[in-house]
């Protein structure tokens, strides 16, 4: 044991919801701001220096820090109107969302945001129904509550550690390389959307599998070497994870490595080599992800996530000067006309990590994945594992540029679509944990102490 850890039910977090100029919210029920009451429908906004309440009652104005506590923590709840979820990806919508706990207000300068804040165990009843469906299998739900607590309490380890030091990009004339992780979370632990753990309240969480799940793990989390692993898990890797240190940070932990996705496949080429790559995005490998089961699907997917179909082998396809635009108009680079889109450095999973692109302006290697997914796609592309194939006219000139590639997100960690597959045929948590975290235990933490899970 390396250092000292606080019990799940003392563990408090805060969640970064929602963004905007104003926001409104509904209190159901009585909350507190110091002495006094609040209760029914208000919106919050600046104006100058002060944050302004208003009501169908009036307006006041309120703190920069604006707190209500719920007088009744088990039956009261808040509304947060016109949510946005699924920020810049394909699926982006607003919704209207319900919480319990407290909700916090800040002034952030470039907009107001909206906190939640409650216990740990309250915030994984939605969060492994916001990740997926809460009709997903008991089995499945137990490794994805498992999953988050251990990425939670990592986060907040991990955010008592960082220094000012702490670089997220490297940007000069020859590259832009950048990861997304800690950046923009300055005032709460973890934020609501993708970028952290989808969190959208407790309106998806009520469903008998979800709340059996979180009881029947409740304070275990995965552990390698004494310290709780930083899990991370991805829609669906492809076939194969990927390495930690290709994503986000160059750190390495032994247990977010490469993993065939497969009961059958024990391994397979070297997929940071082009050649194999371009082999592998072209096959239709045995593994565990590969599957359009409906069944399986409907429960693992939420309604918005079944939109998308071609997760597995997808193709997307621009004209030059489209995606000379898209890139400019989506991280800033004005490439010029684009002349190649060229593989420097792939990961285990055959992701990109280093991509050259050649304009008539610009010529500049970009990264991490997220990067590169970002600025080839309106919203963002389902993977970096992809091939460019590109068609020439009988002149010579470039006509179209095509990526064909394998996988919907980072591909690190657990693989949400085949942990579903592996639990529909019947493997258990532990079994679906130790295939996709090698190395790790499953141990509990009691008074502090992580200890051996009891069998």
């Amino acid at each position: 044991m390396k250092s000292k850890i606080n019990s799940p039910k003392a563990i408090t977090l805060s969640i970064g919801i929602l963004f905007a100029p104003a926001i409104t919210f509904r209190l159901n029920g009585t909350y507190w701001n110091k002495d006094q009451k609040y209760s029914g429908e208000y919106t919050i906004s600046k104006e100058g220096k002060n944050l302004i309440l208003h009501s169908s009652s009036g307006t006041q104005i309120v703190p920069d820090h604006f707190t209500l506590t719920p007088e009744n923590a088990e039956t009261t709840n808040f509304d947060l109107l016109n949510v946005m979820i699924g920020i810049n990806f394909h699926w982006q919508r607003t919704e209207d969302q319900k919480f319990k706990g407290t909700l916090k207000i800040i002034d952030e300068g470039k907009h107001l945001t909206a906190i939640n804040i409650l216990p740990l165990e309250d915030y994984l009843l939605s969060v492994i129904s916001s990740e997926m469906s809460a009709t997903s299998s008991l089995e499945l739900l137990k490794a994805h509550a498992v999953i988050s607590r251990s990425w939670l309490i990592a986060q907040k380890i991990k955010s008592e550690k960082l220094t000012d030091a702490y670089h997220s990009c490297i940007q000069d004339e020859q590259q832009y390389i950048r990861w997304y992780d800690r950046e923009d979370h300055e005032h709460f632990d973890v934020c609501a959307d993708d970028h952290c753990q989808r969190y959208q309240g407790i309106s998806k969480a009520y469903m008998p599998f979800v709340r059996q799940a979180i009881e029947a793990t409740r304070g275990e989390v995965l552990v390698y070497d004494g310290e709780i692993c930083d899990a991370r898990f991805s829609k669906c890797c492809g076939g194969v994870t990927e390495h930690f240190e290709n994503t986000w940070e160059p750190v390495k932990h032994p247990y977010l490595t490469k993993v065939v996705d497969s009961d059958t496949l024990s391994s397979t080429p070297d997929l940071s080599q082009e050649e194999n790559a371009r082999k592998w995005i072209f096959s239709i490998p045995d593994v565990f992800c590969n599957t359009r089961d409906k069944a399986i699907l409907s429960n693992v997917l939420n309604d918005y996530d079944q939109e998308t179909q071609d997760f597995f082998r997808w193709q997307v396809s621009y004209s030059p000067p489209e995606l000379s635009a898209l890139i400019t108009s989506r991280i800033g680079i004005d490439f010029g006309d684009i002349q190649s889109i060229e593989p420097v450095e792939r990961g285990v999973s055959g992701r990109i990590i280093r991509l050259r692109i050649q304009g008539s302006k610009q010529d500049m290697i970009i990264g991490k994945e997220l990067v590169i997914r970002k600025a080839l796609s309106q919203s963002h592309l389902y993977s970096s594992a992809f091939i460019v194939e590109t068609a020439k006219d009988s002149s010579g000139a470039i006509t179209r540029f095509t990526l064909k590639g394998a996988g919907w997100g980072h591909g690190v960690g657990l693989c949400q679509i085949g942990a579903a597959v592996m639990s529909a045929k019947g493997y258990d948590y532990k079994q679906i944990l130790s295939h996709y975290f090698p190395g790790t235990q499953l141990q509990t933490i009691e008074n502090g102490e992580l200890k051996m899970k009891k069998v």
